[in-house]
């Protein structure tokens, strides 16, 4: 897939802080769009379609796999997501920059469809705090943690596959850290080049 945009990537264990790095990031950098995935859950209180996902019946799920158009699905916890192609490819043929949000599994699979796509991986300080996170939560029963925790340590072990690794430990420096994976990509080499050449044949 050929594109004037970036590609971002970011996956993280559930509690690690993740969504509010991901909220602040596209709200404060320019020309960084968030991706919407289709997804076969029903919203939660408070989702809105079109903002937090587009919600689509299994059939219709069905029927964009076998057109080709998703870019990477996955199944997690017996729904199902997905990254639009036609979405994906419209913004970053406009030249601006996309933000995915998925887990490990969709990651790998969006590899391979987009090489160059930026990878970059949130971790928790330690599993005792993880677990605390997710119990000051509110929202999980024991049982529903330890699935969580589980999860958690199988994403984990997917870490080497990821070209950033970002602690979350303090937010602040995690986000700098966040914020500045995506300003150096903007200036690579590959990226500046042509910009590059025609400051040069100005001269």
């Amino acid at each position: 897939m050929h594109h004037p945009g970036n590609v971002f990537v970011v996956s993280a264990p559930s509690g690690a802080g993740k969504s509010t790095l991901v909220q602040r990031l596209v709200r404060s950098v320019p020309d960084l769009v968030f991706s919407i995935s289709f997804t076969t859950r029903k919203p939660r209180p408070g989702e809105v379609d079109g903002r937090d996902y587009f919600y689509i019946d299994d059939e219709r799920f069905e029927a964009m796999i076998r057109e080709g158009g998703f870019v990477e699905w996955v199944q997690v916890y017996g729904h199902r997501y997905g990254t639009g192609r036609d979405w994906l490819e419209g913004v970053l043929a406009s030249g601006r920059d996309v933000l995915l949000d998925i887990e490990t599994t969709g990651a790998q699979n969006l590899r391979k469809v987009i090489p160059d796509a930026r990878m970059i991986f949130i971790l928790p300080p330690s599993a005792a705090s993880l677990e605390q996170r997710l119990r000051s939560r509110g929202k999980d029963s024991d049982e529903q943690i330890a699935i969580r925790m589980r999860h958690a340590r199988h994403e984990l072990e997917l870490y080497p596959a990821y070209d950033y690794l970002v602690m979350n430990d303090d937010l602040e420096i995690a986000y700098r850290q966040f914020e500045s994976i995506v300003f150096a990509t903007r200036a690579g080499r590959e990226r500046m080049a042509p910009a590059a050449q025609r400051i040069l044949d100005s001269f």
